[in-house]
């Protein structure tokens, strides 16, 4: 992160894309510590991706491989806060929309977000993960459709459209009631499957799924029930970040250290809220606090919930906090996190296909998705986490600009982006 202050903080002043200090948004609702929380995350969760399509020999989880060095497991560990914080806050942001909009206008907008968001995962986050939407190789020509976090999001604002009617608290008990109770599916639940054998639609709900249908492959990598869950907490939530900035910094301490005490108690239990029992290892102490911290994502467990939003909590109570251009740039980019998404997803596969040329690969052997990139393909740890602040700082000006005209323009469709 001060490299990124460091080049911000080195860019000339003149410029209004250069400078760091957020634009003036005359949407009074928006919250700091929300934007700067969100802006935080989506630069952490750039990392998780450049990892994915750059670093030589890379899996898509290495904190589920017991060989996986500290340094590695860190690397993607700090990435899980990524996906929780952002569904909460999405429904938190629907929350703290209430009090502006009537339950219908608000049900129509989640609504149709929410279908918005399955939209563009389907037909643009997809072929940025491929930069094939004919099909791939790998895939015996078969086009691939991934469903991960803004499916998640999507999806879930469109069961929120209805919820909402029922209330803040009606929605946060609902919520919760699925956070905590949704593990008591895993030994009954049918299990993940990836070789496309087609098995019941609802299996989605608590499982990662493939299924085949026609010329398409979809991976429904992000089981839906959990983040539903998070999602309808959030919306109930909302009234927290109504209060007095003081008093609702001091809850939010006290929820984050309960939240992650109560991931500690349980998770030394190792009785309930995670498929996966942690193991120690007397002899190998860097190894049982990696296995201790090795909740399971997908789908995500009541102890990776706690784990990851309970820090959230944390942070988001010291956000406003920070001073100089790193909040300021935080602020921008918390401001326009879909516009950075679709747009990092883009610019790391291409880099990684000027990266492969650079290697002397053939720039076609990348058009297909990071798992079948060639062998021999990548750099170190090192290298992802520079070409990472490349990604982040090249993306900044983009990401102003379009703050700037979310924040001076009202146009409906501006919601949207």
């Amino acid at each position: 992160m001060s490299s990124i202050q460091s080049t911000v903080a080195s860019l000339p002043s003149g410029s209004a894309e250069a400078d760091a200090s957020p634009i003036s948004d005359r949407r009074a609702y928006r919250m700091s510590s929300l934007d700067i929380l969100r802006g935080l995350v989506i630069v952490v969760m750039a990392l998780d991706h450049v990892r994915d399509y750059v670093m030589i020999g890379s899996v898509q989880d290495p904190t589920a491989d017991p060989a996986t060095g500290p340094l590695l497991f860190a690397t993607r560990w700090i990435t899980h806060f990524c996906a929780p914080t952002f569904v909460f806050l999405a429904g938190t942001s629907a929350g703290l929309m209430a009090r502006r909009k009537p339950p219908s206008e608000l049900a129509s907008f989640l609504l149709t977000r929410g279908l918005w968001l399955i939209v563009l995962e389907v037909l643009v986050i997809s072929t940025a993960s491929s930069f094939s939407p004919t099909g791939i190789v790998g895939l015996g020509g078969r086009i691939y459709v991934g469903l991960q976090v803004i499916w998640a999001i999507g999806a879930s604002m469109v069961v929120l459209a209805g919820a909402q009617f029922l209330g803040r608290r009606a929605c946060l008990a609902i919520g919760a009631a699925i956070v905590l109770g949704h593990n008591l599916l895993d030994p009954v639940w049918p299990t993940a499957s990836t070789t496309g054998t087609t098995g019941p639609l609802w299996a989605v709900l608590h499982a990662r799924q493939l299924y085949e249908v026609g010329p398409v492959s979809v991976y429904f990598s992000y089981p839906l029930l959990p983040w539903i869950g998070v999602m309808l907490v959030g919306y109930g939530a909302a009234g927290l970040f109504e209060l007095p900035a003081k008093l609702r910094d001091q809850r939010l301490l006290r929820i984050g250290m309960g939240l992650v005490i109560a991931f500690v108690l349980v998770r030394a239990l190792n009785v309930y809220g995670d498929p996966h029992p942690w193991h120690f290892d007397p002899s190998r102490t860097a190894a049982s606090v990696m296995s201790f911290l090795g909740t399971t994502k997908y789908p995500p467990s009541l102890l990776y919930i706690l784990m990851t939003l309970g820090p959230a909590a944390i942070a988001c109570a010291f956000a406003e906090r920070l001073r100089g251009p790193v909040k300021d740039a935080l602020v921008t980019l918390g401001r326009v996190p879909l516009a950075f998404y679709i747009a990092h997803l883009y610019l790391i596969h291409a880099l990684t296909i000027l990266l492969g040329i650079a290697q002397g690969f053939a720039a076609q052997q990348f058009f297909t998705h990071y798992r079948y990139f060639p062998k021999g393909f990548g750099v170190g740890l090192a290298g992802v986490y520079l070409i990472w602040i490349a990604v982040v700082v090249i993306l900044y000006p983009f990401c102003r600009w379009v703050a700037a005209v979310k924040a001076r323009r009202r146009d409906w469709w501006l919601s949207y982006v």
